[in-house]
């Protein structure tokens, strides 16, 4: 049985995220310390709702991952893109529904760059 070329980077994706996302606490999200005093209310919201942690955990590790990928210029725009998104996350203040189309949103951007990578035949 073979698999398609998406379904097998998919995998691979998979494979490289699973231990990070195994070594996350609901302590920390993976962005941001949710033990600051100062948080705003979509990081208090995330941090209070494990669905958003996990939600925050697997795009800040899908980021991460790209940003070894890219080149540079590339990597700058995903990054000015990761700010312009976050600004919008916070827009939703406690929205739990917000924050999660908003994640859902991110998620779905970053593996279109990721499925967009050009890879050696």
């Amino acid at each position: 049985m073979s698999e398609s070329p998406a379904a097998a980077r998919a995998l691979v994706f998979a494979l490289l995220a699973a231990p990070i996302l195994a070594g996350a606490s609901t302590a920390n999200a993976a962005s941001f310390d949710c033990r600051k005093p100062d948080l705003a209310a979509d990081e208090q919201a995330i941090c209070q709702t494990p669905q958003l942690n996990d939600m925050d955990v697997k795009m800040v590790t899908t980021f991460d991952l790209l940003s070894g990928l890219l080149a540079m210029g590339a990597r700058g725009y995903m990054q000015d893109q990761q700010i312009k998104w976050l600004e919008q996350r916070g827009e939703c203040q406690s929205n739990l529904d917000c924050i999660a189309a908003a994640y859902a949103v991110r998620m779905a951007e970053l593996t279109s760059i990721y499925e967009g990578l050009q890879r050696p035949k």
